[in-house]
C-alpha cells in the first residue's frame, strides 16, 4: 500500500546545497505556502471544515476524522481486524500532514456486533465514516435517519447481493464466489448429493439466502443438497456441545458422506470438528469441506485444532503474501496482536484483517481526494482505485469489483498443503497456469490431476465415493428374485448340493451386478428366491417385506401403482400381429428349405460326381451312356432301377450311400 498524503514538508538532501542558511529559508517559504493552501480551501478560524455535511474536528496541527469501529472484540476475527485497523490508522496518521484519523469502537462485550450502534453513530454525526461487520440490512434501514445518510458505512462482511441501502459500501467479495468454487470441487469429484451445515451469524441479509446461492451453485454440475443443518448462533446455545453432538449423529445415520461447512465462526468450526472426530464422522469415507470464513484461518490454528481436522479441504482466498508491502504489515500486526492479545497463540493475520487494513486506506484516500471534486466522501469511497493487501480496490454497485483468486488447501499434519487455485471464468490452474475453464471445471484430465494427492480423512488416499448405506442395525438389502422364470436366459435360481446355496444367474442378475459395481458407494445386499407371481413379488416390495426386486419383470400399468421400475435393459418397442397372406410363389419352392444352400451345392457337387464316374468306367462298353443327360440320369435312378447293363452297379451304390452320408456329417 502506497503512501497517501504526499504533503509533508520534505527534508532536503545536503548534497542540494551547501549552505544551512539557504536550506532553513526554503524550509521557512514552504511552511508559508502551506499556510497560504490552508487558508485558500476555507479553512474558518482554524477549526471547523466540512466534508460534504460531516463535521471534521481540526486541532492546530491535523483534521481529525473519527471512524466508528462495529466489530467482535471477542473474536478472533474481530481481534484481528481491530489490530489491522489500528496498524492501518498509524500508517495513515504518520504520512499524512492533513488528517489524523482517531477510531471509536464499540465497547459490546458480546460475540455480535450491534448494529443499532452503527446507525446511532451514523445518526448523531460522531463519526465521519463507520466501518463494521454482521451488520443487519433490515436494521440498518430501519434505524439509520435521512440526515445520516452522507455517512458512509462500510461492511467487512461477505454477502450475495448488494443490500439496498445507499450509503452502506461492502468490501466483502461476492459470497457466490465461494459457493462456485465449492460446487466445482463437488463436481470434480463426481459427487451428486451434499449436507449443508451452517451457523446463524448474520453474515446475510436472510438466511435462506445462502442455501439459496449454494443450491444454485450445485445445480450447474448437476449436483444437490440432501440435507442441511442450520444452527443458532454460539452465543444463543446454552450448551453448545451436546447441540451439536446431537445433530451431528443425526447426520451420521444418515446416507450422505459429503459435509459442506459454508458459514461458521472459528470457535464454532473447532467445536464442531472437535465432536465429529470423537462420534466417527472424521473416519475413511467421509468428505469435509469448509469455507473462506474458517480456512482462512489456517495458519493461525492451534495444532490440537488441527489434528481434528485431519484430511479437510477448504477454498482460502489468494493474496499476495510475498511483496515487500504486506511483509511489512505482517511484522507490525504480529507484534501489535502478540502484545495486546498473549492468549492468542499465533498472531498470523488472515484475509479479514487485510480487509481492515484496506477499508482504513481507502476511506484515506478518499480524505485526500475529497478537495479535489465535488464528491462526497462516500462518493469518493466507491471511486477507489489502487492496489491494498487483500486485492485490486475497485467498486461496482456498492460491492467489490475484482473477483477473488481461491487457493484450494487440504488439511495434514499441523497445517496444510495447497493443491490448486481456482479463479472465475478460469477455472482450477497451478501457479496462475490456466488449465481448464468454468464450463467444464474440474472434469478435464490436467484439473484432476491438480486435485488428485488428497489426503482424506482417516488416511483414505482413493476418493471417497461420498454415499455409504447407512443403517443402524446393519442389515443386507432383501433383493426378491423369481425362482419360477420361464425364462431360465434372464432369470436361473438354482440350489448346488455340493456347496449347499443357493445361485442366481442370468442377463437380470448379471445387469443388476453390473449397475451395484458403478454405484459410487457400497451397497450391501442379499439375493432372496420368490416362489410367488411376478406380481405378487411387487406386493412385497410395496409391503417392505423385500427391499427391491430383479428379474423379467415386464412394466405394466397395475404394478406401477405399487413400485418403481428402472429403465427397461432390454430392447423393446411398438409390434404389430397382422394375418399372413400366402404367397404362392413361395410354397412352390418350400422344398428349397428343407436344406441350406450349402447343403444343397454340395449335394449337386456329389450328384454330378458320382455321374462322371459312372461315365468313365462304364462310357466305352454301354450305348446309353453317351449323352450327358442320360448319366445324370443313371445316377439318378441307381436308386430306384436295377441295371443290368452296369458291370459295378454295387459299386455305384455304395459310391452314392457314401456320398450322401458325407454330405450329412457336413450338414
Amino acid at each position: 500500500v502506497e503512501a497517501i498524503v504526499q504533503l509533508c514538508p520534505l527534508s532536503l538532501n545536503s548534497s542540494m546545497s551547501p549552505f544551512p542558511l539557504l536550506r532553513v529559508l526554503l524550509l521557512m517559504l514552504m511552511l508559508m505556502l502551506m499556510l497560504l493552501v490552508w487558508s485558500s480551501e476555507g479553512i474558518d478560524n482554524g477549526y471547523d471544515y466540512e466534508i460534504k455535511g460531516s463535521n471534521i474536528e481540526l486541532n492546530s496541527e491535523k483534521i481529525i476524522v473519527n471512524i466508528g469501529g462495529v466489530i467482535e472484540l471477542i473474536s478472533r476475527v474481530g481481534k484481528e481486524q481491530k489490530t489491522a485497523m489500528e496498524v492501518a490508522m498509524e500508517d495513515v496518521n504518520r504520512q499524512s500532514c492533513y488528517y489524523k484519523l482517531a477510531f471509536n469502537f464499540n465497547n459490546n462485550t458480546h460475540r455480535n456486533p450491534s448494529t443499532i450502534f452503527a446507525a446511532d453513530l451514523a445518526n448523531s454525526k460522531q463519526v465521519q465514516v463507520v466501518i463494521g461487520t454482521k451488520l443487519d440490512a433490515a436494521t440498518l434501514l430501519n434505524s439509520i435517519d435521512e440526515n445520516s445518510k452522507d455517512v458512509p458505512i462500510i461492511s467487512l462482511t461477505s454477502t450475495a447481493s448488494p443490500i439496498p441501502l445507499s450509503q452502506l459500501i461492502q468490501m466483502g467479495n461476492d459470497v457466490t464466489l465461494h459457493m462456485h468454487c465449492i460446487a466445482s470441487i463437488i463436481h470434480h469429484f463426481n459427487w451428486r448429493k451434499v449436507t449443508a451445515i451452517y451457523e446463524h451469524n448474520n453474515f446475510f441479509a436472510s438466511h435462506s439466502q445462502i442455501l439459496t446461492t449454494l443450491s444454485y451453485s450445485l445445480r450447474r454440475v448437476n449436483a444437490e443438497i440432501d440435507h442441511h443443518v442450520a444452527f443458532p448462533s454460539m452465543t444463543l446455545l446454552s450448551n453448545p456441545i451436546q447441540t451439536i453432538e446431537q445433530e451431528l449423529i443425526g447426520l451420521k445415520n444418515k446416507s450422505n458422506r459429503v459435509f459442506l461447512l459454508i458459514q461458521s465462526s472459528l470457535e464454532f468450526a473447532t467445536l464442531l470438528f472437535e465432536k465429529a472426530k470423537e462420534i466417527g464422522m472424521m473416519e475413511k469415507g467421509s468428505v469435509w469441506i469448509i469455507a473462506d470464513d474458517v480456512a482462512t484461518h489456517l495458519d493461525s490454528l492451534d495444532s490440537s485444532v488441527t489434528f481434528n481436522m485431519q484430511g479437510v479441504m477448504g477454498c482460502k482466498t489468494n493474496f499476495m503474501e510475498m511483496s515487500q508491502t504486506f511483509k511489512r504489515f505482517k511484522f507490525m500486526f504480529r507484534r501489535r496482536f502478540g502484545l495486546e492479545y498473549p492468549e492468542e497463540e499465533n498472531s498470523q493475520p488472515s484475509i479479514f484483517a487485510l480487509r481492515a487494513y484496506d477499508a482504513v486506506w481507502t476511506i484515506a484516500y478518499a480524505l485526500k481526494n475529497i478537495s479535489q471534486g465535488n464528491f462526497s466522501l462516500a462518493e469518493n469511497i466507491l471511486h477507489s482505485n489502487h492496489e491494498g493487501l487483500s486485492g485490486k480496490i475497485r467498486f461496482k454497485e456498492r460491492m467489490l469489483l475484482e473477483p477473488p483468486t481461491f487457493k484450494i488447501v487440504n488439511v495434514i499434519g499441523k497445517g496444510y498443503k495447497e493443491l490448486a487455485y481456482w479463479s472465475l471464468g478460469h477455472g482450477f490452474s497451478e501457479k496462475h497456469e490456466v488449465v481448464d475453464t468454468i464450463t467444464s471445471t474440474t472434469s478435464g484430465g490436467s484439473a484432476r490431476m491438480l486435485l488428485g494427492s488428497v489426503d482424506w480423512p482417516g488416511g483414505l488416499k482413493t476418493v471417497p465415493k461420498g454415499w455409504v448405506y447407512n443403517s443402524t442395525e446393519g442389515r443386507l438389502l432383501k433383493i426378491g428374485v423369481p425362482a419360477v422364470d420361464p425364462c431360465p436366459q434372464f432369470v436361473n435360481v438354482s440350489h448346488d448340493k455340493t456347496l449347499n446355496e443357493t445361485q442366481f444367474t442370468g442377463f437380470s442378475i448379471n445387469v443388476f451386478e453390473s449397475v451395484v459395481k458403478r454405484l459410487p458407494y457400497h451397497l450391501p445386499f442379499v439375493f432372496v428366491p420368490f416362489y410367488g407371481s411376478y406380481d405378487q413379488i411387487v406386493e412385497q416390495v410395496n409391503n417392505r417385506d423385500l427391499d427391491a426386486a430383479v428379474g423379467d419383470i415386464q412394466i405394466v400399468e397395475h404394478r406401477y401403482a405399487f413400485a418403481e421400475f428402472s429403465q427397461p435393459y432390454v430392447e423393446s418397442g411398438i409390434a404389430m400381429v397382422v394375418k399372413v397372406k400366402p404367397d404362392r410363389s413361395k410354397e412352390t419352392w418350400m422344398f428349397m428349405d428343407a436344406f441350406t444352400k450349402e447343403m444343397w451345392l454340395l449335394m449337386a457337387g456329389m450328384h454330378l460326381f458320382i455321374a462322371f464316374v459312372i461315365w468313365f468306367i462304364e462310357g466305352e462298353n454301354n450305348s446309353e451312356l453317351k449323352s450327358f443327360g442320360a448319366i445324370l440320369w443313371f445316377s439318378v435312378t441307381i436308386w430306384f432301377f436295377v441295371h443290368s447293363k452296369l458291370h459295378l452297379l454295387s459299386f455305384y451304390v455304395f459310391l452314392t450311400i457314401s456320398s450322401i452320408w458325407l454330405s450329412a456329417m457336413a450338414e
